[in-house]
């Protein structure tokens, strides 16, 4: 259960977005909208739980986008 109480914060992980195709502003308009998501509680309206046993059709093209990322041959330098 979600404690109405205790803002979130969204944290997001470096390199997160290093696959993105876009402009920087879009991608700073995709950051606000997320923000303003989490701010609103829409994004925990609109959530719904994957089954990674027997996925839908557009879960199954989610996770073989995500299993199809090699994160070890992006080049990144964190400081």
């Amino acid at each position: 259960m979600i404690d109405k109480n205790v803002k979130p914060e969204i944290v997001f992980a470096p390199g997160c977005f290093d696959n993105f195709e876009g402009t920087q502003e879009e991608l700073d308009e995709l950051i606000a909208s997320i923000n303003q998501m989490v701010e609103s509680g829409e994004i925990f309206e609109k959530a719904r739980p994957v089954d990674f046993d027997n996925p839908s059709d557009e879960d199954r093209e989610l996770i073989e986008h995500l299993n199809s990322i090699d994160i070890d041959a992006v080049d990144r330098k964190l400081q």
